[in-house]
């Protein structure tokens, strides 16, 4: 028998003529022999500032340091990725002195510009004309001390991740990051013990050893040992920011709402609700000085982005996460409604997080879809071109981009016709799910392949191929093994499951192990790795049947 898969598929300035009395631009003009008068040593200034070299611009006022330190906050606190700066009106006067006007434009992607017009004089001293340094020449009124920032700013409320029912799965919390920097303590040893005491409490998974792998795989980067949210902070019996080289950074994370879910479907979920964040994102320019309140000087924000709707069942959710603790391996569990597509839930225990599994990457799948690509040879017939119809429409033979559930990772080959043999053939679990539903809505009659998502109105790409039609002559073979396996095959024993239809396989005795299920109107599908893995899931499955 064959086994057949699918082959995946500088700035340039016009230069003008013009007088003290007239606007004077900066643009690709230094120091030169013209900053031997007021109106040079301005331009100079002007021309470091564009340049965004703080210290260059700083030498041509009266005190470079302070006009250094006070240059650098703002342009680091701007970021522009442009600044044009426009002398105008540069006036010397008898005795020594010079007035002048500067025009700044910082701009920024998105046509984002922020226009001042600020005034300054100059003196003749005797290295020269020097810009009188005042803070005031940045931006009028800024105080000493002072800068000019652009920020990012998000619409209030912020989006909320839903789940089917409507009801809030992800909300955006504040949160405290605790970070242990290796530069910022003498002994790094005590300090990894010493947090590892202050968070026990609250979080005693994240033990020494633990933040010492973090610290070796870090390079002598700081690393965030945990995220807690505020709660959680309140049951810590000490501060972790005693603990030398420990800092502790507020910030927002999206998370779940109930605080006993978690989910593969995280990443996913959060990339998505941050795509709507930042194309719905504004900006502000605000100045800043010792004491004060950040005075808003510029800026737009437009409304707040739409809540993310979800297919998610908050409390099937909980269900898969009881289910896949249930082994001592790595396990992870996907159900799909039998007959939309839509993924109701996915998790995963500790031991897999740690593996990194995940829905879009293939696996091998053994003898586990033995019966299925039976069929397809059959119907086939030896035709690789027939083959690969078969494949896309079961959903095997295509990658799917699934919004919500898939996240951003580097090009993956893609898989390869083989010959039959173990281990020959690696699908992924989103695949598997395509492929269950897929036999379920033949079951029901509904003889089209349809395609697995997340977010509610939001199309899954499908790359290599296209789902569609199903052949009763594949299907009613491949569901009549299903329902064999689960009367008196390998899923023979599981209980609580009554009309199970089932495909349960490993890839040897190292694993991975599979089972694909219908049942109740959902498909289940489980992977597990390690030794006797087809026996772990069908033990994470038993579990799922008993507390659904």
């Amino acid at each position: 028998m064959k086994i057949w898969v699918k082959r995946a598929p500088t700035v340039a300035c016009a230069a003008a003529t013009c007088s003290i009395a007239l606007a004077i631009s900066a643009c690709g003009i230094g120091a030169s022999a013209d900053d031997d008068d007021a109106a040079g040593a301005v331009r100079a200034f002007a021309a470091a500032m564009e340049r965004q070299d703080p210290g260059g611009a700083a030498k041509y006022t009266t005190a470079p340091g302070q006009a250094t330190e006070a240059l650098t906050l703002t342009l680091n606190g701007m970021n522009a990725e442009h600044l044009d700066m426009a002398v105008e009106r540069p006036v010397e006067y008898s005795d020594g002195t010079a007035s002048f006007s500067l025009k700044s434009t910082y701009r920024w992607a998105k046509d984002r510009t922020f226009e001042t017009t600020s005034s300054g004089t100059a003196r003749h001293l005797s290295t020269g004309w020097k810009v009188t340094w005042e803070p005031s020449i940045i931006y009028p009124g800024l105080p000493y001390g002072g800068q000019l920032r652009e920020i990012r700013t998000d619409a209030t409320p912020p989006p909320t991740v839903n789940s089917r029912s409507g009801k809030t799965f992800m909300y955006l919390q504040p949160v405290n990051e605790i970070v242990l920097d290796p530069a910022q303590t003498r002994d790094l040893t005590a300090s990894a013990r010493a947090l590892a005491r202050t968070l026990e409490p609250i979080a005693p998974l994240i033990t020494a050893q633990v933040i010492t792998e973090k610290l070796g795989q870090a390079s002598g980067k700081p690393i965030t040992a945990v995220t807690l949210r505020d709660p959680d902070m309140q049951v810590l019996q000490s501060n972790p920011a005693a603990v030398p080289g420990v800092t502790v950074r507020k910030s927002g994370k999206l998370v779940m709402a109930d605080r006993r879910l978690s989910s593969p479907m995280e990443p996913g979920l959060t990339n998505y609700w941050q795509a709507i964040r930042d194309a719905t994102a504004g900006w502000q320019v605000q100045m800043l000085g010792p004491g004060l309140k950040p005075r808003k000087l510029a800026g737009e924000q437009g409304p707040p982005g739409p809540d993310v709707e979800t297919t998610v069942d908050q409390n099937l959710q909980l269900s898969l996460g009881d289910a896949a603790v249930e082994v001592g391996q790595p396990a992870t569990i996907m159900a799909l409604d039998a007959g939309t597509g839509a993924i109701l839930g996915m998790a995963q225990n500790s031991y897999a997080v740690e593996r990194g599994i995940n829905a879009n990457t293939p696996y091998p799948v053994g003898s586990t879809l033995n019966p299925v690509l039976a069929g397809v040879d059959r119907v086939a017939n030896a035709n690789q071109g027939a083959a690969e119809t078969v494949l896309d429409r079961l959903g095997l033979g295509v990658q799917f981009t699934v919004p919500g559930l898939s996240t951003p990772t580097p090009d993956r080959p893609g898989v390869q016709t083989v010959d039959f043999r173990s281990g020959g053939a690696s699908y992924s679990m989103t695949n598997m799910g395509a492929l269950g539903v897929a036999m379920a809505r033949a079951s029901a009659g509904q003889m089209s392949s349809v395609v697995p998502y997340v977010i509610k109105g939001v199309p899954t790409s499908v790359v290599g191929g296209k789902l569609g039609e199903l052949d009763g002559a594949t299907t009613g073979p491949v569901l009549a093994a299903m329902t064999q396996t689960a009367k008196t095959g390998d899923a023979s024993d599981l209980t609580a499951a009554p009309g199970l239809k089932a495909l349960v396989g490993t890839n040897g005795p190292q694993g991975p192990g599979w089972f694909v299920g219908l049942q109740g109107g959902k498909v289940l599908v489980v992977y597990c790795e390690g030794e006797k893995s087809g026996t772990a899931a069908l033990q994470v499955a038993q579990k799922y049947f008993r507390i659904k």
